[in-house]
């Protein structure tokens, strides 16, 4: 079956798939190439709300990899969707970078701690105690609460670091409130995301190398799905996973080929 399915749009994760510690992964440019050789639709997916498609273009550039910030959609740009087809011009008290704020701001938000609409959590480089302890207050009082993706830890040269799902569960603890997390694996943002390219799940293939976020969202979407082993996950680990990704290929240099 997988085959004979057309592969007209393209999505893929960014880390671990094109890049990996700022390094473009050895096939990524001759991916980016054919798709558009062939003029292949393609957004690239990343559940990291700090950043803007802007900055992400820019880090991309920087490893030898040309993308336009217009080919990127963040996890914060699948909240911002969510939350302007849920309540317009609404209100909300925003913990994030610059990725949220700013996507939040295009849709016409207003930040603010006074009586928000909802309290949003995204990933930061470092989290504040007391805006954790202010968020915690606003939900106790009836915001709605919402998280950019449910990834605990993020990485880095170091070591993991605390992420999104990592402080929302700090947050759930005080309140028992559990956030509406937006981003993979929720299928929702790959619904956003094909409909910012005109895409349609059956011509569609969605690279990830993580089995519990890219793959099973992008098989719950309908979609084709490539696991590539350059990433979070192994081979070994595959098989304990109840769902199967459509392919498993080592690297993107190996999927260079199905771009036709």
């Amino acid at each position: 079956m997988t085959e004979s399915r057309e592969r007209l749009c393209w999505l893929s994760d960014m880390d671990g798939v094109l890049i990996r510690e700022g390094e473009a992964i050895p096939g990524a440019r001759e991916f980016i190439e054919a798709l558009a050789a062939k003029g292949r639709r393609a957004l690239l997916l990343t559940n990291n709300s700090i950043w803007t498609p802007r900055d992400l273009a820019a880090r991309l550039e920087r490893a030898g990899l040309s993308v336009p910030e217009e080919s990127i959609f963040t996890s914060a740009l699948a909240t911002a969707d969510f939350l302007d087809s849920q309540n317009p011009k609404g209100t909300a008290y925003v913990i994030g970078e610059a990725g949220l704020t700013t996507a939040l701001y295009e849709i016409g938000y207003t930040m603010t701690d006074a009586n928000p609409d909802y309290v949003v959590i995204g990933e930061l480089r470092s989290y504040s105690f007391e805006a954790i302890t202010k968020a915690i207050r606003l939900v106790e009082r009836g915001a709605r609460f919402i998280a950019t993706n449910p990834d605990v830890t993020s990485p880095s040269p170091e070591g993991p670091l605390p992420a999104t799902g990592a402080a929302a569960a700090m947050i759930t603890k005080a309140t028992g409130a559990e956030p509406y997390f937006v981003g993979k694996p929720n299928p929702m943002m790959f619904r956003a995301a094909l409909n910012r390219i005109g895409a349609h799940s059956e011509t569609t293939v969605m690279i990830g190398d993580r089995m519990d976020t890219d793959i099973v969202a992008g098989m719950e979407a309908g979609l084709e799905t490539i696991l590539v082993l350059t990433g979070s996950t192994r081979r070994e680990d595959v098989a304990r996973f109840p769902w199967r990704a459509s392919r498993v290929c080592d690297s993107i240099a190996d999927v260079v080929a199905l771009v036709d």
